[in-house]
């Protein structure tokens, strides 16, 4: 595998972004809402470096059902109240951008006061919505990527870094 973004890299990267967040939302409370589950590592890296009052929840987002593609399913049972309340939503990657804006679009249906996002990857080239993430770590080229959260097949997510993989590490993995 190819390392695009050391450990190092992505540590001073979530300490950038929440030096901006906390210079944005100041010591409000917030709640900060995690889409299942390759944001899983990026919060709690994260959610660390804020010192306002928080509260913590998840969302739960499917689209894929094995390696194809269909509508997406949104489970928000693990969210907390979030009506009249500053709002956080973190995600792992922005691809297309489709989840993130429906994810949105289905919380603002509980009437935050506020809703921002972050993610920590923007995959450039690859947007289909005119959405931009209010807060982005990196800016990558448009590769499959895995590590800090991020899985090939369940597999990765314990790296400490983001690799790209190669066609050999990518052997033997489909069976």
């Amino acid at each position: 595998m190819k390392i695009l973004v050391s450990a190092a890299e992505i540590q001073a990267s979530v300490e950038s972004l929440a030096a901006k967040i906390k210079e944005r939302e100041g010591n409000r409370p917030l709640t900060v809402i995690a889409i299942m589950t390759g944001s899983i590592v990026f919060l709690a890296d994260l959610i660390r470096k804020l010192e306002m009052p928080l509260r913590v929840g998840v969302v739960q987002t499917s689209s894929y059902r094995g390696t194809v593609r269909g509508p997406l399913s949104i489970n928000a049972a693990m969210m907390p109240d979030i009506a009249g309340r500053d709002v956080l939503l973190v995600d792992d990657i922005f691809d297309t951008g489709r989840t993130l804006q429906e994810v949105i679009a289905s919380l603002a249906d509980f009437q935050p006061r506020s809703l921002s996002s972050a993610v920590l990857l923007l995959k450039r080239g690859r947007q289909e919505v005119d959405l931009r993430p209010d807060y982005v770590g990196f800016e990558i080229p448009d590769e499959f990527v895995v590590g800090y959260g991020l899985d090939y097949n369940d597999l990765y997510r314990n790296l400490p870094f983001l690799a790209v993989l190669e066609p050999s590490d990518l052997a033997g993995q489909n069976s």
